[in-house]
């Protein structure tokens, strides 16, 4: 039997799904790996863990599925966008790959605001934050002037990967997704900004050559396959980044199809015709040739769950949610701001951080739990409020992500955004890499044809009324504390 071979690059770990031709998943692995913060706000990774964790993960993949590494196909990576990885002339890693959680570019951004901003927004149709490649490559050349010096090659985490399973050393090749996420590609015309790349003093001569994501890249090299386990000349494809993949994932391939995503970070993302208009969008073409999928973000989702788990929980999620299920809605007036990295919409602000607010003898580690996961809801609150001022319409929305998982989490965000939620039985963006894979390899004429044949619905939430109207006036409240705190973490 065939199969095709999706592979994630997440925030924390590499995930690796098998599909076969018919949708079935055949297996699936995961390997984690280290994130390091050496000064508050950055937060950075070692691209060759992601290749050390890819071989892990393959091996215990293998092992599961029982199959031979000659059955598998083909290949599709995907990794988070903005993470820009810098080689020197020999191709070796100058240093770590920044990531988009990373806060140290701001003066940077404020400087390409004050300077560029007509510019950027025209060539790629968004506004500088510290989420984008352009501004921290500004940070690094201002600040590190001797690994500036040495970079001749910029890749992207997924590309760096793509090249090490290839040997294609001789060729630099990203996707247009991913490209557009660098702030120094015009998304109009479809190739890299001279104008944008010389603000950057950024060598075009650095730069990939831009593809599709189901475009042949080239073939695992004999090297490869010995260090990875892949057999010699599967086809490796150029892939993409991981949320227009996971999109993919939740079967939305049409416009009016929208995605509410409860992960590292939280998005609401809806398919559409065109771009949105609004700094607190980000736009991007999807994997539909003539479609966009312009989305809201918060910057700490699953991770302020996450953060609350390791340092205040201290306990399994699942006897978590049991206690915080238990509290009824609202929390008793306890309410947090997930501000864990700063926000992006609707405020595009670094400066903001998280909070308790309201907090009373009578409060437990219950109503701190649900109150987080209340916190996070309202945060994407403001995320769907911003698309309603745009008007853009939603046919169908699909949660997604590791929180959507809980249930007590998808009913509290159903009933804070008063969205009816399907939820799908895998929405990884590995499983959606599988399927950029099968397009390129030839098992589907289509991502609407692939996401028919592979996507399945496990489950539907629907909004409670009663806490709708209780979290509409809580959601008032929330705004309130934002914008009271505010201006304090300005001065800070």
């Amino acid at each position: 039997m065939e199969y095709v071979l999706g592979a994630d690059i997440g925030s924390g770990s590499v995930k690796l799904t098998l599909l076969s031709k018919d949708g079935t998943i055949a297996a699936d692995a995961q390997c984690e790996y280290p994130t390091a913060y050496p000064h508050v706000g950055w937060c950075e990774q070692d691209p060759e863990d992601w290749c050390r964790a890819f071989q892990t993960a393959l091996g215990c993949l293998l092992q599961k599925a029982k199959i031979a590494p000659s059955q598998i196909k083909a290949v599709a990576p995907d990794a988070a966008t903005h993470t820009a990885v810098l080689l020197d002339h020999d191709r070796k890693i100058i240093r770590p790959a920044i990531l988009w959680t990373d806060q140290r570019s701001m003066e940077q951004v404020q400087k390409l605001r004050r300077d560029h901003i007509c510019l950027i927004q025209q060539q790629t149709l968004n506004a500088p934050t510290t989420v984008w490649t352009l501004p921290q490559l500004m940070w690094l050349q201002e600040n590190e002037p001797d690994n500036w010096k040495r970079i001749r090659h910029i890749l992207f985490a997924k590309d760096y990967l793509r090249q090490r399973l290839t040997g294609g050393e001789n060729v630099d090749v990203t996707d247009h997704i991913d490209a557009s996420g660098s702030m120094f590609y015009n998304v109009n015309r479809q190739t890299w900004s001279q104008e944008l790349c010389k603000i950057g003093q950024i060598e075009e001569s650095w730069l990939p050559r831009v593809c599709l994501p189901t475009d042949l890249f080239g073939y695992v090299s004999e090297s490869a396959a010995e260090e990875f386990g892949l057999a010699p000349g599967t086809k490796v494809f150029v892939g993409t980044t991981d949320t227009a993949v996971e999109i993919l994932a939740a079967g939305s391939t049409q416009p009016g199809h929208a995605t509410v995503k409860l992960a590292t970070a939280g998005r609401i993302c809806v398919i559409a015709e065109n771009k949105l208009d609004s700094e607190f969008i980000f736009n991007y073409r999807y994997l539909e040739q003539g479609l966009w999928y312009p989305g809201t973000g918060t910057a700490s989702c699953a991770n302020s769950y996450r953060w609350y788990r390791d340092t205040l929980g201290i306990r399994p999620y699942e006897e978590l949610n049991q206690d915080a299920d238990q509290v009824p809605p609202g929390s008793q007036g306890l309410m947090f701001h997930p501000y864990l990295n700063g926000e992006l919409t609707p405020y595009n602000d670094p400066n903001l951080r998280g909070s308790y607010t309201g907090i009373s003898a009578a409060h437990t580690k219950a109503h701190f739990t649900r109150a987080t996961l209340e916190g996070v809801a309202f945060s994407l609150r403001d995320c769907l409020d911003t698309l309603k001022a745009l008007n853009v319409p939603m046919s169908r929305v699909r949660v997604i992500g590791g929180g959507a998982k809980g249930a007590l989490w998808r009913q509290i965000v159903a009933d804070v955004l008063d969205i009816t939620l399907e939820k799908v039985q895998v929405d990884d963006s590995s499983f959606g890499s599988a399927m950029v894979a099968a397009v390129g390899y030839g098992w589907y004429e289509s991502f609407t044809k692939a996401a028919e044949t592979c996507v399945k619905v496990d489950s539907v939430c629907i909004p409670n009324p009663e806490n709708r109207l209780l979290y509409d006036r809580l959601f008032e409240r929330y705004k309130a504390v934002h914008d009271a705190l505010a201006t304090i973490y300005q001065n800070c």
